[in-house]
């Protein structure tokens, strides 16, 4: 089932895009703010902020924020780096100064946690080698 962009889960729409990533970076930010469609947001701002070479970056704040909220083992290095990637694809499409509402709408296979289906199986995402390091598709190349 597609969802419409203004359907979309995003806890954090209230917050400017600064306050929003101070929030995150500081680990103040409650958990209950941060859904799947905020990962997609999050990946945004830094890639928008520091271009293809955001993913380490996003890694580290993503777990650090991630112990911050004691689920030190939900952590998926393949998982972060693959999103990070399909988000480096649709940044890379997006007009100087897009608001997070036109891009979530000119994207909206983003906001569908099996967005990576298409390039990983299901096997190889569960293995903890996949969790552990980058490890690349399977199924089809990521853009």
């Amino acid at each position: 089932m597609d969802r419409t962009p203004e359907s979309l889960p995003v806890g954090t729409l209230h917050l400017s895009d600064q306050e929003f990533l101070e929030a995150f970076e500081d680990c103040t930010l409650p958990g209950t703010l941060f859904h799947h469609a905020d990962h997609i947001r999050l990946a945004r701002l830094y890639v928008l902020r520091l271009g293809d070479g955001a993913g380490p970056a996003a890694a580290v704040a993503i777990r650090r924020y991630a112990n911050r909220q004691g689920a030190t083992t939900k952590y998926h290095e393949t998982i972060t780096q693959a999103w990070m990637a399909l988000v480096v694809a649709a940044v890379s499409e997006e007009e100087p100064g897009d608001s997070f509402e036109t891009f979530a709408a000119a994207h909206p296979r983003l906001f569908q946690k099996d967005a990576l289906s298409p390039h990983y199986s299901k096997s190889l995402l569960a293995s903890e080698e996949a969790r552990a390091v980058y490890v690349p598709p399977d199924l089809a190349p990521l853009p």
